[in-house]
């Protein structure tokens, strides 16, 4: 029988040389659903956002890892990690969304889904921003009693997220955030740019105008 390694000579994956996703526009929403989480949770030192990493699940095997699109996990430190590693982080993640595709239907939808469910990722969301394979777009499942259960999507299409307290709602071939509390979305990176572009030309201007207002008040004087 072979012995199994020591753990300081086990090497866990930290990238697979693969690209970062499956098209520009499954990069895209990707990026915004990392971005958005990581701005969400910036205040909070005990949840953790991710994307496009190896978790890691079986201590001792290095071929036991999956590359989730995003991830949120909680009850853990916020810090720049290369890999998840399960067994040191001592929970999984709460939430895992895939930008699915075609071509990776059969991984999203059967390896990594058993995978999930298996080590109690609580929440798993599939998007196809493409609209190639999955009717509808965005599906979810939700564990209950250890097994994962479609959740239903909402009315206008969305669906909520208990784990976060967001809905995810397709918006075009992107996927908006959504507070489930207050409504208000959660800005996608070049809405954040432009709504402090204004701020700055608000500010620009109430100072001119204060600026006129001094003049012409020393004027009168």
């Amino acid at each position: 029988m072979n012995a199994i390694p020591l753990e300081q000579e086990v090497e866990y994956p930290i990238s697979d040389g693969q690209p970062m996703a499956e098209s520009p526009l499954h990069m895209k929403v990707m990026f915004d659903l990392i971005e958005g989480l990581t701005r969400r949770y910036a205040e909070v030192p005990d949840v953790w956002v991710g994307g496009n990493l190896f978790l890691c699940y079986e201590r001792g095997n290095p071929a036991a890892c999956l590359a989730p699109d995003v991830l949120v996990a909680k009850g853990v430190a916020n810090w720049m990690r290369p890999n998840y590693l399960l067994w040191e982080e001592k929970v999984p993640p709460c939430l895992v969304v895939e930008v699915t595709s075609r071509k990776t239907r059969r991984e999203d939808q059967v390896k990594k889904k058993n995978v999930y469910e298996g080590i109690g990722v609580e929440e798993y969301v599939l998007f196809d921003p493409s609209g190639e394979y999955l009717r509808p777009r965005l599906q979810g499942y939700r564990l209950q009693d250890g097994r994962y259960q479609a959740v239903r999507l909402e009315e206008d299409g969305s669906l909520l997220s208990q784990a976060t307290g967001l809905r995810l709602r397709p918006e075009g071939q992107r996927l908006r955030l959504v507070d489930a509390v207050t409504g208000e979305p959660v800005l996608w990176p070049e809405e954040v740019e432009a709504a402090r572009r204004a701020a700055e030309e608000r500010v620009r201007a109430l100072e001119e105008e204060l600026s006129r207002l001094r003049k012409a008040a020393a004027s009168q004087g």
